[in-house]
């Protein structure tokens, strides 16, 4: 049987880290930066952990890593 495909869209947004949690970059850091201020582009820079709700999906999607 052939190996199982991971989601290219899910495998760019989401990594897994040394414990298995799922971790993602933070939104809305991509354009529009002149009027939000330094300290909330900062925050958005910080990786956080993926919301438990979605963990399962998502872990379903990336079944190689």
């Amino acid at each position: 049987m052939p190996k199982m495909k991971s989601n290219r869209g899910a495998a760019k947004r989401f990594r897994r880290t040394g414990t298995g949690k799922l971790v993602r970059m933070r939104a809305y850091k991509s354009h529009i930066l002149t009027k939000k201020n330094r300290k909330r582009k900062r925050r958005l820079r910080t990786a956080t952990e993926a919301s438990r709700a979605d963990a399962r999906r998502v872990r379903r999607m990336l079944p190689g890593s």
